[in-house]
């Protein structure tokens, strides 16, 4: 069997496709203006199959569903059926805002996932409000507790670490995960190739949260072969945990174990990589499958050591609605 490996050494057990671009919020860090675009010819069903059963017969046992907001797309519930019942797929996670959890939290477990996360960039109200666009966060919390009724047990949260707006809000979250076993992960800015003034303003390093969280008391967590970018942090009096992902860290890309393929259907090495390899052409038949694993697998030759976010290259991603961060 082949299997997804780079020319430094990574395995890649984890997929996260996007389903769509479209987002209906309008987040100051990724689509102040709301989603713009009109073309949506995005994959389809059939072909989000052919694409999943490749990757698992290349060893990735992990797929998560995002987007812009895959809850807008009507057959999502289909697609992660078919996904889940794919030979090899042991993770479906869906990365969502949340909009529409407390309505569906159920059809999704029923459907398959069994790994959730929700954007919660703030616990205040107006805060929230100010930065989604969308004056939902008592509905996206209720979401939450739908999802924990519905069985979900894999639940993080996450916040994106914004300077003078989210960086002093550690001690809310940490009340909330002092009883709900919640991972809470703080995501570092990320420069796009539309967001450089907000950027500017509003990045701050991580570093300044890990050193709060070990002032209080908390502690790494060894990482797991097949955990996503987040460092996480425990402390034996809370339920719940914090995660760091800091991508302008030291070696951040060393423990890269993750592929990604956009809503049409190209593969990219990484979030912030140019180009991408065109996958689509070879969706349309079950009997392409070969020469598809073929094209995948090659590809990998081509994968970076490190992205050069520190350089200011972002690649080709306009925005995180593009590839779901």
């Amino acid at each position: 069997m082949k299997v997804l490996k780079d020319s430094f050494g990574r395995k890649f057990p984890y997929l996260r496709l996007s389903v769509t671009e479209v987002c209906n919020f309008r987040c100051t860090y990724c689509l102040p203006n709301g989603y713009q675009k009109t073309d949506r010819d995005f994959l389809t069903l059939p072909e989000i199959t052919r694409l999943a059963t490749a990757f698992a017969e290349l060893g990735t046992h992990k797929i998560r569903l995002t987007g812009g907001e895959p809850t807008v797309r009507p057959d999502l519930i289909e697609i992660a059926h078919a996904v889940s019942n794919i030979p090899g797929i042991r993770t479906v996670a869906l990365t969502t805002n949340g909009y529409n959890l407390k309505e569906n939290a159920r059809a999704f477990r029923d459907a398959g996932i069994n790994a959730l996360n929700v954007s919660v960039d703030s616990l205040n109200s107006e805060r929230f409000h100010a930065i989604t666009g969308q004056d939902k966060l008592t509905h996206v919390l209720e979401g939450i507790e739908a999802a924990k009724a519905a069985g979900f047990i894999n639940i993080k949260i996450n916040s994106v670490l914004l300077k003078e707006v989210t960086d002093h809000t550690l001690p809310e979250f940490l009340s909330w995960i002092k009883r709900e076993a919640l991972s809470v992960r703080f995501i570092e800015l990320m420069q796009t190739g539309e967001n450089l003034a907000f950027f500017k303003q509003h990045h701050i390093s991580a570093g300044v949260i890990i050193q709060q969280l070990l002032e209080h008391g908390f502690v790494p967590e060894l990482r797991k072969p097949d955990s996503g970018p987040a460092q996480e942090f425990t402390h034996p009096d809370y339920a719940g945990k914090i995660g760091i992902i800091a991508p302008y860290s030291k070696d951040f890309c060393k423990s890269c174990n993750r592929l990604r393929v956009t809503s049409r259907g190209k593969l990219m090495l990484c979030l912030f990589g140019e180009g991408g390899y065109d996958l689509r052409p070879y969706l349309q038949a079950d009997d392409q499958r070969e020469e598809l694993i073929d094209v995948i697998a090659h590809a990998l030759h081509f994968k970076h050591e490190t992205h050069y976010l520190q350089q200011g290259i972002t690649g080709s991603t306009p925005h995180l609605a593009t590839l779901g961060g």
